[in-house]
């Protein structure tokens, strides 16, 4: 199929922000790539804000971002911004749920990068966006980073939730390198079940309820049975990725209360070396990882909510630069 897309109508109830729900279906190719794209609107994309949002290393985007959960309204953070006046968009990266997985290579994180790069190209070429509020979240996060570092003209705002820098002070990563010689042997990984459950029982297992965890299990699980090694193996053996220096537009740095990925003095470090005045740092309580899964997910909306619609400022002085 060539570049386009075809609608699907979607229902959405909620008794504040009222309307139908567009999902629109998309795909584009990265040289010989084709990936999927997926867009989510109320009324008409036309003129709104858009919001970009990047999945992890064990995960498509729908499952993601546009989950459904019978009894827990809003599961969607899709669906939650759509009806707020904004246009969401995910892309499924090369090796993931929809888009290609042909190549013999472990899509690592600047493979995603490229992955945003031609998923933006289109966006911009069918919708005519010019910036987008992007979020990251885990591997996400180090794909949105480094895509804002190489394009900071298509970045507007920028959120990195679950990040790593350097990695130090991370308790998983340091579990996760023990199976570096293994993850270096393989292409891809499996998954199952048990491996999605284990995502929410390492760090605090209360933070999400069992029912969430299983509609989220059956949507990966639905796309994929297993998963590419890259982004592992390169925040097992390869970090820094990124440099903080060149993330110039304002950025959300988002760490959960009980993330065992995220050292806080790592990324306190990373969030000094930020340039832009314009610069926030939130520990979301009762948190630990994969944010949009918790029991405290709406509070990660109203955070991203706040910061994708900050008003800009209205006077931004030069820095001043001291004298030796």
């Amino acid at each position: 199929m060539a570049n386009g897309y075809k609608e699907k109508k979607m229902t959405a109830v909620d008794a504040a922000h009222t309307g139908q729900v567009t999902g629109a279906e998309h795909w584009t190719h990265k040289g010989g790539v084709r990936l999927f794209l997926w867009e989510k609107f109320l009324g008409t994309p036309a003129g709104k804000p858009a919001v970009l949002v990047v999945h992890g290393s064990s995960m498509a985007s729908q499952p993601t971002f546009d989950l459904t959960v019978p009894g827990r309204p809003e599961s969607s953070v899709m669906d939650w911004f759509a009806r707020r006046g904004f246009v969401c968009w995910c892309v499924d990266m090369e090796g993931y749920g929809r888009s290609d997985k042909k190549r013999d290579i472990t899509c690592d994180i600047a493979n995603g990068a490229d992955d945003l790069a031609a998923a933006t190209d289109y966006i911009i070429k069918t919708r005519g966006v010019e910036q987008f509020l992007t979020y990251g979240i885990s591997s996400g996060a180090l794909r949105a980073a480094l895509f804002a570092q190489r394009h900071p003209g298509r970045v507007a705002r920028l959120a990195l939730d679950a990040f790593v820098w350097t990695g130090a002070g991370s308790p998983t990563l340091a579990q996760r390198r023990k199976k570096l010689p293994e993850f270096l042997r393989a292409k891809r990984r499996p998954i199952d079940r048990a491996f999605v459950h284990s995502i929410f029982e390492r760090d605090h297992p209360d933070c999400a309820e069992p029912q969430v965890v299983d509609a989220f299990a059956d949507a990966i699980l639905a796309l994929d049975d297993s998963m590419p090694n890259g982004t592992y193996i390169d925040m097992c053996s390869k970090l820094p990725v990124v440099d903080p220096a060149k993330i110039t537009m304002p950025t959300v740095v988002l760490r959960g209360q009980f993330d065992g990925i995220a050292g806080m003095d790592d990324l306190i470090e990373f969030f000094k070396r930020l340039p832009n005045p314009d610069k926030q740092f939130t520990v979301m309580p009762g948190i630990s990882h994969a944010s949009f899964q918790q029991k405290n997910y709406l509070l990660v909306y109203d955070i991203l909510h706040a910061f994708f619609s900050r008003r800009a400022p209205a006077y931004a002085p030069e820095p001043i630069h001291l004298g030796s």
